[in-house]
C-alpha cells in the first residue's frame, strides 16, 4: 500500500498551463498575516438548501460550506493545485485500488463541543452513498463504487471499493462532502437541512433570508493559528449590486466572478485598490430538455434546437460582455478530456457553417411535425451568465421560427421546479470542482442513476459508457471511452452545452491569502484569508 500525505493534481498541462493571472496590485513580499477583522463579501444567489450533500450550487458553498471540514481538500493556486488532508492526517490506497485507509486527526471538535471520530466520516459517506428515504444525495452516482465502510478504531476509517474508480481521490476532496456529526444524523438524517453544525474554521451565527449570512471564528478549530479572520458576512445581492458595492466598500470581495465590462469598470474606478485574477473555469452553461415533456421526447426536436445555436459567433459576441466565452463540448476548452476541435466541428450544434446548421434545424422541426415550435425556458435570476445565455437562446430560436418564452426565477424556486421536473427546457450549468468525467458528467446520466440528471432520460447506454470509463485506469483507454461517450451525448442531445466560462475575480487589495482556482467551489474555506487594514 502506498502512503500519501499530499497529492499533486496531475490533470496535464492543459489545466495548469492555461492560467492567466492579471494582478493589478501585488502583495508586498514578506508580508505577515494579520489577525482580526470581518470579511464582507457578496453572493449573487441565495442557497436553495443548506445541506451540502443535496446542493449543486455555489450559492450554498460560499456562505455555508466554510463552516464544515472535508476528508481531503484542494489547496494552491490555479497553476499549482494539489490535494492535502483536511480531517485526514494521511491516507493509503491499496495497490489494486480497491481500498482506501484514512488516518484521522485526533484534535478535532464539532462546534457543539463534541469530539470528532471515524464514526462521523462513516456516517457522512453512508449518507452520500446510501441516503435514507427523503434525503437527497446529489453526488450519489459518483460515489456508488464505495462499498463497505469500516472503522477499525476511533480515528481510522477504511473504504472498501466495489470496483476500481479512477477518480476516487478527487471525490474524497469534494467541497460538497461536508462532514456531519454521526450522533446528529442518527437522531435525524435530515438534520443538515435545518442546522449548520460542523468542524470548520467558522461557526454559524445567523441567517437572515434575503439579506445575509454571518459566521464567526471557531475558537476550537484544530489549526490553532487559523483562521485569521474574526468572521465573515455574506450579503445576498443581485448581480448589478456587486460592482457599486465593491466600489463603495460595502463588500471586500465576490468570489464567483465578474464579466469583462465589470472588471474594466472596477479597475477604472479603483485602480490599484483592486486585484484582478483570471483563468479558465470548470463551468459551462447548458440547456437541458425535459424528455418527459412533448415534443422533447423526440430526438429530432432536441437536435433542431442545438443546430439552431451559433456557438462560434456567440463566443465572439458574448465573450465581450459576459462570463461565457469558450467553445467546447462537455469538457472545458483545453481540458485533458476535451474533444479535438476537428472532431467537435462534426457534431450537432458545432458546425462552423451556421447557415447549413439552421437549414438542418428547420428540416428536423418540419419532419417532427412542429415547424412553429413554442416552449418555455426555465432560468435562474442570476445576471451572469444565466440571463445572457437565456436571452441568446431566445434570439437564436427566433432565427429558425421558434418562439421561446424566457422565465426567470429566484434560485430556490428554480431548483424546486428543476428537481420536480416542472419545466420544458432549463438553462443550467455543468460545474464541478475538477476536470474529471465522473464529476462533470453527473447531470447527464439517467435519472435512475443520478438525482441531478434533470433531463430525466432513461438511456442506459450513457450510464454503461460512464461506468466503463470510471473503472478504466489506463489513461489512453479511458480517454477513448470518454470521447465515445461525449459523441453519443451530443447525438442524443438530452442536455446540450452552450459556452464555457472564463473566471474573472476582482477583489479589494486588502483581501490577502486568497488563491484563484479553476472552480468557484474549491478554495473557499477562507482559512488562510486575512485583511490588510
Amino acid at each position: 500500500m502506498k502512503k500519501v500525505r499530499s497529492w499533486v493534481l496531475s490533470l496535464s498541462g492543459a489545466l495548469l498551463g492555461a492560467t492567466l493571472l492579471v494582478p493589478y496590485s501585488v502583495p508586498a513580499l514578506g508580508q505577515s498575516p494579520k489577525k482580526g477583522g470581518t470579511l464582507k463579501f457578496a453572493v449573487v444567489a441565495e442557497p436553495p438548501t443548506i445541506d451540502c450533500h443535496a446542493a449543486t450550487t455555489f450559492a450554498m458553498v460560499h456562505p455555508v460550506a466554510r463552516q464544515y471540514s472535508t476528508l481531503l481538500k484542494f489547496v494552491g493556486r490555479h497553476d499549482n493545485m494539489r490535494i492535502v488532508g483536511d480531517l485526514a492526517e494521511s491516507w493509503e490506497m491499496a495497490k489494486d485500488g480497491l481500498s482506501y485507509t484514512f488516518k484521522l486527526r485526533k484534535d478535532v471538535k464539532f462546534h457543539d463541543g463534541t469530539d470528532f471520530t471515524a464514526e462521523d466520516i462513516k456516517a457522512t459517506y453512508e449518507r452520500i452513498v446510501r441516503p435514507a428515504p427523503g434525503v437527497i444525495s446529489a453526488r450519489k452516482a459518483v460515489h456508488e463504487d464505495i462499498g463497505e465502510i469500516t472503522t477499525p478504531d476511533s480515528h481510522t476509517v477504511v473504504f472498501m471499493m466495489k470496483k476500481v474508480n479512477a477518480s476516487m481521490l478527487l471525490h474524497f476532496a469534494s467541497p460538497f462532502n461536508c462532514v456531519y456529526s454521526a450522533a446528529r444524523l442518527k437522531a435525524d438524517p435530515k438534520f443538515p437541512e435545518k442546522t449548520v453544525m460542523g468542524t470548520g474554521a467558522f461557526q454559524f451565527i445567523e441567517y437572515q433570508k434575503g439579506s445575509m449570512w454571518r459566521a464567526k471564528r471557531f475558537d476550537g478549530y484544530y489549526n490553532k493559528d487559523r483562521p485569521y479572520l474574526d468572521g465573515y458576512i455574506a450579503y445576498f445581492v443581485k448581480t448589478p449590486a456587486v460592482v457599486p458595492g465593491l466600489q463603495g466598500g460595502q463588500f471586500d470581495a465576490e468570489f464567483r466572478g465578474r464579466n469583462p465590462k465589470e472588471r474594466d469598470t472596477l479597475v477604472a474606478a479603483m485602480g490599484d485598490k483592486v486585484v484582478v485574477e483570471e483563468g479558465p473555469w470548470i463551468t459551462n452553461i447548458q440547456f437541458m430538455f425535459n424528455v418527459t415533456k412533448k415534443p422533447f421526447d423526440d430526438k429530432r426536436v432536441r437536435l433542431a434546437v442545438t443546430h439552431a445555436i451559433d456557438r462560434w459567433g456567440g463566443s465572439e459576441n458574448l465573450g465581450k460582455v459576459s462570463l461565457i466565452k469558450g467553445v467546447s463540448g462537455v469538457f472545458r476548452p483545453g481540458s485533458p478530456f476535451s474533444l479535438p476541435v476537428s472532431e467537435l466541428e462534426k457534431l450537432p450544434g458545432f458546425w462552423k457553417d451556421i447557415g447549413k446548421a439552421r437549414a438542418e434545424s428547420k428540416r428536423l422541426l418540419a419532419e417532427a411535425g412542429v415547424p412553429n415550435l413554442k416552449f418555455q425556458i426555465l432560468n435562474r435570476q442570476i445576471g451572469e451568465p444565466f440571463v445572457p445565455a437565456g436571452i441568446y437562446l431566445v434570439d437564436q430560436m427566433r432565427l429558425v421560427g421558434v418562439q421561446a418564452e424566457h422565465l426567470l426565477l429566484e434560485t430556490k424556486i428554480y431548483f424546486d421546479r428543476l428537481f420536480a421536473g416542472d419545466f420544458e427546457l432549463a438553462v443550467n450549468n455543468v460545474s464541478d470542482f475538477v476536470d474529471d468525467p465522473n464529476a462533470q458528467l453527473n447531470t447527464l446520466l439517467t435519472i435512475k442513476k443520478s438525482p441531478a440528471a434533470y433531463s430525466r432520460h432513461t438511456d442506459t447506454k450513457i450510464d454503461e459508457l460512464y461506468d466503463r470509463q470510471s473503472a478504466t485506469v489506463d489513461e489512453k483507454a479511458r480517454l477513448a471511452i470518454v470521447h465515445e461517450l461525449e459523441k453519443y451525448i451530443h447525438e442524443t442531445s438530452y442536455s446540450i452545452p452552450l459556452l464555457w466560462y472564463q473566471r474573472i475575480v476582482v477583489n479589494n487589495k486588502k483581501v490577502k491569502g486568497w488563491e484563484l482556482q479553476p472552480s468557484h467551489f474549491t478554495g473557499q474555506s477562507l482559512v488562510d484569508v486575512w485583511l490588510d487594514e
